[in-house]
């Protein structure tokens, strides 16, 4: 009798494992060119019925949907219909960006005794990577199926001096839909020289919707008691300071919009939120949870941990009304945002900063999860 159950849960577990594949699916499409080569856009979904769709060009994620208090699905990160407008001018909506997610001053660091000279393509500094980072290649894309979810293994090889950066860098990015409706991003780097790395996802979110207006009423809560302070240019000064008293202090859910416009050095210097801060992480390396957005009319909360020290949150004030989004609407001034989980700008050049340096005989390993959710 014993048996004969245990060979029935065997089957039905078996049977709802097969039912769980059968529901989730991967499509494939073109998605136009680039220099000439064919570029590809996939359909990714899951077993509830959320989709990603995610182009092989910069390993930008195009669409993502997410439930709303209502059950209902929409899309929430900002994006075009087409590959040129992502090669034409968008501010690195969905892609991963890389090799150095974030500034660099001067585009100048020294490694083991050599200094390197980037593209500066921010002011007088380099930003994401230099005038053509990861963001504006082509990647190899193979598809994933498992009983978790389906995703994509993303690679690419970043040559050495490219960009001005040493080391052939060998990048693997994996982006993995899950049936539980989160997004696992898990990224795993290799390099012959030793070098600099601090990749990130650099999405658009705005919970009510894509084009659906500003996200200052969107509550925000940091799990950080301090910040990196910078100067005009947006490069860390080499200190970090306390949030607690200061307009940049989310350590309790707050609306975005509730002290963007403070007239503090600091809001001036950024146009508003455009600044790193530091993750209260138990223990370095390990999934702490880093932020948490609620955006009271839909409903919907999206909830961020990851293994990375820091998050950058920028609250779009460069957005200006020039990017045409999917919906044929502009994305004007603070229409979307990012979180973008990461090791703290400059690193390479400000010693007291956890290090951005790689070396042959280790793997560079970091993940994120981006978990999404509705209250009622």
């Amino acid at each position: 009798m014993k048996n004969r159950m245990h060979q029935m849960i065997i089957a039905a577990v078996a049977f709802c494992a097969v039912t769980a594949l059968a529901a989730q699916s991967i499509e494939k499409k073109p998605f136009g060119e680039v220099d000439g080569k064919p570029v590809d856009l996939y359909t990714l979904t899951n077993t509830n019925g959320m989709t990603m769709t995610v182009s092989n060009y910069g390993a930008i994620i195009t669409t993502l949907t997410a439930p709303d208090k209502n059950g209902t699905y929409g899309d929430v990160v900002l994006g075009y219909n087409d590959v040129q407008s992502y090669v034409k001018a968008t501010p690195y909506f969905g892609a991963v960006v890389g090799r150095y997610g974030n500034r660099i001053a001067k585009g100048k660091f020294t490694l083991e005794g050599k200094e390197y000279t980037l593209a500066t393509n921010n002011g007088p500094n380099s930003l994401h990577g230099g005038v053509k980072g990861f963001d504006k290649v082509i990647w190899n894309a193979s598809e994933i199926k498992s009983a978790a979810g389906v995703g994509l293994a993303l690679t690419y090889l970043s040559k050495d001096g490219e960009e001005g950066y040493p080391g052939n860098l060998t990048c693997k990015v994996t982006y993995l839909l899950s049936n539980k409706n989160e997004l696992r991003v898990d990224y795993a780097l290799t390099t012959d020289k030793t070098t600099v790395v601090n990749v990130t996802q650099h999405s658009y979110f705005n919970l009510a919707g894509d084009g659906m207006g500003d996200i200052l009423n969107h509550e925000l809560m940091l799990n950080a008691d301090k910040f990196v302070p910078v100067d005009e240019t947006l490069i860390p000064k080499g200190v970090l300071e306390p949030v607690k008293g200061t307009p940049m202090d989310f350590t309790t859910s707050t609306a975005i919009g509730a002290r963007v416009n403070t007239a503090t050095e600091q809001l001036k210097f950024g146009k508003g939120y455009d600044h790193c801060w530091v993750l209260n992480q138990v223990k370095p390396n390990t999934l702490t949870l880093a932020a948490r957005v609620y955006e009271p009319t839909t409903g919907r909360v999206l909830e961020i941990t990851t293994t990375e020290p820091g998050i950058q949150f920028y609250c779009g004030n460069f957005l200006d009304g020039t990017n045409i989004g999917k919906n044929g609407k502009p994305y004007n001034f603070r229409n979307g945002f990012a979180l973008e989980t990461q090791h703290y700008p400059d690193s390479p050049n400000q010693p007291t900063f956890p290090s951005t340096v790689i070396k042959p005989d280790k793997t560079y390993k970091s993940t994120t999860i981006f978990a999404f959710s509705a209250r009622k």
